[in-house]
């Protein structure tokens, strides 16, 4: 996929960035291999590669699930302007 000249200003345009004018080329150039490249890695075929939660297969190393400090809910709520049955009233900000 080959960008214009247009096209790329339009994008800095949207992404609020300011680019050279000699400049514009060398960006179409460059966001066009990326498209190009995005556009080869949609098309293969990974039905059955199986999904990875780190590219090199390691494992996550857990702690114990421990609380390690002392409960102050009752400090925290008792300067919070308005509490219900345990939880922080906050205004409506969303109808």
């Amino acid at each position: 996929m080959n960008l214009s000249a247009d096209e790329v200003k339009k994008i800095a345009y949207l992404a609020r960035l300011g680019i050279n004018d000699n400049d514009i080329d060398a960006y179409a150039s460059e966001l066009s291999n990326m498209l190009d490249l995005m556009t080869q890695m949609s098309d293969t075929n990974t039905d059955a590669i199986q999904p990875m939660a780190h590219p090199m297969d390691q494992t996550q190393r857990f702690r114990a699930d421990i609380a390690s400090e002392k409960n102050q809910r009752q400090n925290f709520q008792s300067i919070a302007p308005q509490i219900e049955n345990g939880l922080y009233l906050v205004p409506k900000v969303l109808d």
